[in-house]
């Protein structure tokens, strides 16, 4: 007895219900010509994912509701289909997953287990569902326990008792740094409990800050790893199951590489930005080039996305601006084959200074007239953003992010920031990664595109004479370990005392971290690496009085 089930790794457009749909019967069609017997898409792939409180409008749930009933009438020939969609049952919303046959709905199941951490939110959209029971796929009983249901004992594990005879788990599982390893414990767990196989299925694609990694995999019973998808690609696989007298297996499965999490944080960087102009519509880009790590960075990952065709860099020079960082942005600009403009500020800063003068007379000059610099740049860049139509992106790395080093109205000015959760420890890394690696999926060219003095010359923003980093902030090794204890781990300051770090240093950072916050609340968006991304995985006040005393 044989089955075979295809699965469509693909990539949803939040909001593009016809166009999911589109997709979703591009693959139907395909799965009909492998002679499948059903194919299975991932969990809210008709609506794309996340929502948030756009699934919430009643408009937009029934026109999703009647798009999947419409699908079902289309596909009525061929492959049954599952796929992941709002329900409203005239009382509650549900996440479901839809199983389409013969022309109807023949079944949904509805999600139990609702998440609501990190970037979920899901207990105030949705109504949490009964653990239903497994559907018939010709001569296949399947349960589909949705995402989060499967992390946890319950659902699979009724599903199991009630009869199913393996496990497809549809998926909207974005990407964190080495997230994989925990997804195939919680799988194997279920997969020990239940006895059967299971296959994860997971979408593809960039969601505002958000990347989905795909990466779907099918356990045998015993655990083993029988197939794994590629990552960040779209892709469908025909899997071909047989029953003995053990139960049902794979027989055809093919497990791809993984790549380390070096070259999975540069892909997300890169498909993040590249999805998010491509869904929203921009098509070029521009940024200021200053010759240091965090642009220059940004500018490669900017050519990898869009191509150099789409890629403008521009050089605003100060007095401050040494010739080191003018000949290294000019060469970073030469190695990607990009746009490079030259627009020195002096004129329109002493323009400003001249404006200003009468009200600062007497007064000291300061931090005040060097973020002038960094805000005249900003009005520079975004002038051009708006005349050229090319997206502006920011260049603030994590670290810069945390403390407030990065200027509000400045070089904080832009639509994306690829680098938003990157350290500044891991900018230089990462630097030496790409110089070190190619790949096919970067449009950008192979070889040591960042000079090599760019990475090793002292963080400087250049705002006044010999001015360096560590002039305002702990070097970065200290700085970012300490960060990544208050920020990524909730770390008390005595935590961090007991670690090592001195405690003055530990509290005038957690002090930075508090008082940024109303800056982080105005920046823009920008790819998710780990769990402690600035945005929906750390939701703090901006106005707050608390200071950790331990």
């Amino acid at each position: 007895m044989t089955f075979r089930l295809t699965l469509a790794q693909l990539n949803p457009t939040v909001g593009d219900i016809d166009g999911n749909i589109a997709k979703a019967r591009a693959a139907w069609e395909e799965a009909r010509a492998a002679k499948a017997d059903m194919l299975a898409l991932p969990e809210m792939f008709s609506v794309g994912y996340q929502t948030q409180d756009l699934v919430r409008k009643p408009a937009f749930f029934r026109d999703a509701m009647a798009a999947i009933e419409g699908l079902a009438k289309d596909c009525a020939d061929g492959p049954v289909i599952g796929i992941g969609g709002p329900y409203f049952d005239g009382e509650k919303l549900f996440n479901a997953y839809y199983i389409l046959s013969g022309g109807v709905i023949a079944h949904r199941a509805l999600k139990t287990k609702l998440p609501n951490e990190t970037v979920f939110d899901e207990k105030r959209l949705f109504a949490a569902g009964e653990v239903g029971a497994p559907y018939q796929v010709g001569p296949l009983k399947i349960g589909s326990p949705i995402c989060e249901d499967s992390w946890h004992e319950g659902v699979a594990e009724s599903l199991g008792a009630q009869g199913a005879e393996i496990l497809l788990v549809p998926n909207g599982s974005p990407y964190y740094r080495d997230k994989f390893p925990t997804r195939l414990e919680r799988m194997r767990a279920r997969v020990n409990n239940t006895g059967l196989p299971l296959v994860y299925l997971n979408m593809v694609g960039g969601q505002d800050d958000q990347v989905f990694d795909g990466s779907s995999f099918t356990l045998r019973a015993d655990g083993a790893l029988v197939d794994r998808m590629g990552v960040f690609a779209e892709e469908l696989r025909h899997l071909d199951f047989e029953k003995d007298e053990n139960g049902w297996s794979v027989v055809n499965g093919e497990v791809a590489p993984r790549p380390d999490a070096w070259e999975q944080d540069y892909h997300v960087m890169v498909h993040s930005l590249r999805d998010y102009m491509a869904k929203t519509g921009f098509k070029k880009v521009l940024l200021g080039l200053s010759g240091g790590i965090d642009s220059a960075i940004v500018a490669t990952i900017a050519v990898d996305a869009l191509g150099a065709e789409n890629v403008r860099c521009v050089m605003l020079p100060s007095e401050y601006t040494s010739q080191g960082s003018l000949d290294d942005a000019e060469a970073v600009a030469k190695n990607l084959g990009c746009h490079y403009d030259y627009v020195p500020i002096a004129e329109g800063r002493a323009a400003i200074t001249n404006t200003l003068a009468p009200f600062f007379e007497g007064m000291e000059p300061g931090l005040t007239e060097e973020n002038i610099q960094s805000r005249l740049r900003g009005l520079l860049l975004m002038a051009m953003s708006n005349k050229f139509g090319e997206m502006l992106l920011t260049t603030g790395n994590k670290s810069e992010v945390a403390v407030g080093y990065a200027t509000i109205y400045g070089d904080m000015a832009g639509g994306y920031n690829p680098i938003k959760d990157l350290y500044k420890t891991r900018v230089f890394e990462q630097c030496r990664w790409r110089n070190a690696n190619h790949r096919v999926w970067m449009k950008g060219p192979e070889g040591e595109v960042i000079p090599v003095s760019i990475i090793d010359k002292p963080p400087s923003a250049e705002l006044r004479p010999d001015q360096k980093d560590e002039d305002s902030l702990p070097p970065y090794e200290v700085l970012d370990a300490i960060l990544h204890g208050l920020v990524d781990e909730d770390l008390s300051v005595a935590d961090l005392v007991a670690q090592g770090f001195e405690r003055e240093t530990v509290k005038r950072v957690e002090h930075l971290i508090y008082i940024s916050e109303y800056k982080r609340f105005q920046s823009a968006p920008g790819a998710r690496l780990t769990k402690g991304a600035f945005w929906l995985d750390r939701r703090y006040p901006i106005v707050n009085r608390w200071r950790d005393g331990s």
